[in-house]
């Protein structure tokens, strides 16, 4: 079944919240135990079982060039660069082309992945229902490191999803998700969020989810990358 699957890794970011390190150096390529961001879901992905992989890029994508040449250049990766940064949902839709299959699994590059997740995604990936549009791994907040909000961002309802609102319990969204490249094709716009298609489906009533049961790193700040250099494995 991971065979009808590509997947892409959301690398085209400034890093700001990242600051000094990122000013010198894109956030894939910052290390955490001595592993780059970018390596840690490279070699993750494979893990699942993914043939190909799909990176945008924009800030200082030469040396993520330059990284991806010397590290993985008999795989199958492909670099989709953005000239302009168009935010997630273009960052996608700008690399549908380079895609063999129209399911992908998409990843933020500032997660940091461990084994114990791979059974969660694998387990996605296999209830994943062709008809379907886009499903988000959600996680609880008591099982994330390097995000302290008080508020939500999704909840699950009978594998459906919608937006958070006071009082319902916490749930982030991980980082990942599987969409249908199919989705795009009534997308006009070249620059857009995510947001913009998940809160269509949500109107609709058919953005799915599931909910992770292992630890997440989220490493989108220097706590972050503090937390999954000391608690990560």
């Amino acid at each position: 079944m991971i065979n009808s699957f590509s997947a892409m890794i959301l690398a085209a970011g400034f890093g700001k919240r990242m600051f000094p390190l990122t000013e010198h150096k894109p956030k894939p390529l910052l290390e955490v135990n001595k592993i780059s961001l970018l390596k840690n879901c490279i070699n993750f992905l494979e893990a699942v079982g993914f043939q190909q992989i799909v990176i945008n890029t924009h800030y200082k994508h030469k040396l993520i060039n330059e990284y991806l040449d010397s590290n993985y250049s008999s795989k199958n990766i492909k670099i989709s660069y953005e000239k302009n940064i168009l935010d997630t949902g273009g960052g996608l839709k700008n690399a549908i082309p380079l895609f063999d299959n129209h399911k992908v699994l998409v990843t933020n590059a500032d997660i940091f992945w461990q084994k114990e997740n791979l059974k969660d995604v694998i387990k996605m990936i296999n209830n994943y229902n062709i008809n379907d549009q886009c499903n988000l791994l959600l996680v609880k907040k008591n099982n994330v490191y390097g995000l302290e909000k008080n508020v939500g961002d999704f909840v699950l309802i009978d594998n459906k999803v919608r937006r958070w609102n006071k009082g319902d319990p916490i749930f982030f969204y991980s980082g990942l998700q599987i969409i249908n490249l199919k989705i795009m094709q009534n997308v006009l716009e070249t620059k857009f969020s995510f947001n913009k298609i998940w809160d269509d489906l949500i109107k609709k009533d058919q953005l799915f989810g599931s909910i992770m049961s292992s630890l997440l790193f989220h490493v989108g700040d220097l706590k972050g990358l503090e937390e999954a250099t000391k608690f990560s494995t």
